[in-house]
């Protein structure tokens, strides 16, 4: 009996001080964005790296060579899978700082996914195909405060189409704005 006892009592201690071990922990998110309506989940799978899928509809402009156009400026509006991988950087040292790292706050270096499907209105373009895709590197950065979710990042992308059209275009950007409806 006294051997149980000092165990359990020997397992609540070790439990107690690695809880007070500060270590950086990145947080599984389910958001929903603004900007190109949808919703997120973002889940870490290392002490500072996440993969992130989103999926809604987004108002998207084409690439070069994927689509004709009458004139004007050439956009569509679709439904779309963005997944992606993010490894932050700055985590540590926004820590020492004082910074939040909820939400997963942090600068970070990534690759990125992004799946355009056919279009649910397109006004002046004609795409080669209903299904596009956008993949290359990103960097960026990523906010949470309180609820209140803010990401940007750039990146070059190599794009491509189910018809074999393709292409490679220098500055893609993302705006993210959105809500955090979960962290566990």
């Amino acid at each position: 009996m006294m051997k149980s006892l000092l165990i359990c009592i020997f397992v609540l201690i070790s439990m107690t001080s690695i809880g007070q071990n500060k270590t950086v922990e990145l947080q599984s998110v389910f958001r929903a964005n603004v900007l190109s309506p949808g919703f997120e989940v973002e889940l870490p799978i290392s002490n500072n790296s996440t993969i992130s899928a989103n999926t809604g509809v987004t108002i998207s402009g084409s690439y070069l060579n994927l689509s004709y156009s009458n004139s004007g400026i050439l956009y569509f509006i679709a439904p779309f899978v963005d997944m992606s991988y993010k490894k932050f950087y700055n985590l540590n040292s926004r820590m020492a700082k004082g910074k939040s790292i909820s939400g997963n706050s942090g600068n970070y270096w990534g690759i990125r996914l992004l799946s355009n499907f056919k279009a649910i209105e397109s006004e002046n373009i004609i795409r080669k195909a209903n299904v596009d895709f956008a993949f290359g590197p990103t960097w960026g950065i990523q906010r949470s405060i309180g609820n209140f979710h803010m990401l940007f990042d750039l990146g070059s992308v190599y794009y491509f189409d189910v018809k074999g059209n393709n292409g490679f275009f220098p500055l893609a950007m993302q705006l993210n704005i959105g809500y955090n409806l979960k962290k566990w």
